[in-house]
């Protein structure tokens, strides 16, 4: 009973032999959300989402809304498919650091709570990558 408890708080993980999977669950569920909660209605971009860009002051403001809803969009696919992970997710984290910075810098932390978790959640997969079980690993593995 001690040892199993010991095991159940520990820290430490007993033979990786999850990893890949909890990993793979993860990166799946961020991309997935970020792509269709978030990223495919913003494509094509709205005037509300346009307008928004613009008063940020950000110079073509269609441009970059293009660029907001293309990097929530196919940065989440990319980010599920495991396929240029890192790249996706810097612009998924460029993006989530707009909106948390930006967009809802005035607002209480309930508010930018989502933007937030996308933010350091793909900020994770920055500095990780993918995992095993990606196309990245099977493209870039010797």
């Amino acid at each position: 009973m001690k040892a199993a408890m010991a095991k159940l708080l520990s820290a430490r993980n007993y033979n990786g032999k999850y990893d890949d999977l909890a990993l793979t669950m993860l990166r799946v569920f961020i991309g997935a959300t970020m792509a269709f909660s978030h990223g495919l209605g913003k494509l094509p971009p709205s005037e509300m989402l346009v307008g928004g860009v613009a008063s940020l002051g950000f110079p073509m403001p269609e441009f970059f809304a293009w660029c907001a809803g293309l990097a929530e969009f196919a940065g989440g696919i990319l980010l599920m498919l495991g396929l240029l992970t890192r790249p996706a997710a810097a612009f998924v984290v460029f993006t989530m650091a707009v909106a948390v910075f930006g967009v809802h810098a005035a607002d209480p932390f309930g508010q930018k709570e989502m933007a937030l978790l996308y933010l350091f959640a793909s900020l994770f997969f920055v500095i990780h990558g993918a995992g095993r079980w990606s196309i990245d690993h099977k493209l870039t593995k010797k």
